[in-house]
């Protein structure tokens, strides 16, 4: 599962941010991921509390998705990614291979389907909040 791949990323950098931060306490962890990246959040939680280590047992994880904004190549028509419209097994072939998307997705305003992915992709830590040593 590439949620604990990703979990055991999101601690390592962590980490490294409280150091170069001198934060001893890390007490909050915003976490953004993309709609795109079809993340299982419940795993990927799970993960993140099961592989912290001591420095960051009362850690609060936070986790936001970001919605998936695409961009049309053809005519530079801004659109959202609509969920609703496909059915689980597109989504599914779109988990595991996003660039799929573009046999399924074609831009409302002129039927391209020369499309990227401005947006929603990824996972990124927004912010990491903390007590820092010696005061």
């Amino acid at each position: 599962m590439h949620e604990w791949a990703l979990a055991e990323s999101v601690i390592k950098t962590v980490l490294k941010i409280a150091e170069e931060k001198d934060i001893e306490k890390v007490t909050e962890v915003k976490i953004r991921i993309g709609e795109m990246q079809q993340l299982e959040q419940e795993v990927f939680k799970t993960a993140l509390l099961q592989l912290r280590p001591i420095k960051l047992n009362e850690t609060e994880f936070i986790i936001e998705i970001d919605k998936t904004k695409l961009r049309c190549k053809n005519c530079n028509y801004e659109w959202f990614f609509d969920r609703e419209v496909f059915g689980e097994e597109v989504l599914e072939a779109i988990h595991f291979l996003p660039e799929v998307a573009h046999a399924y997705v074609k831009c409302p305003k002129c039927g391209s389907r020369d499309f990227e992915i401005a947006e929603g992709r990824g996972v990124w830590i927004d912010s990491v909040k903390g007590l820092r040593k010696n005061g």
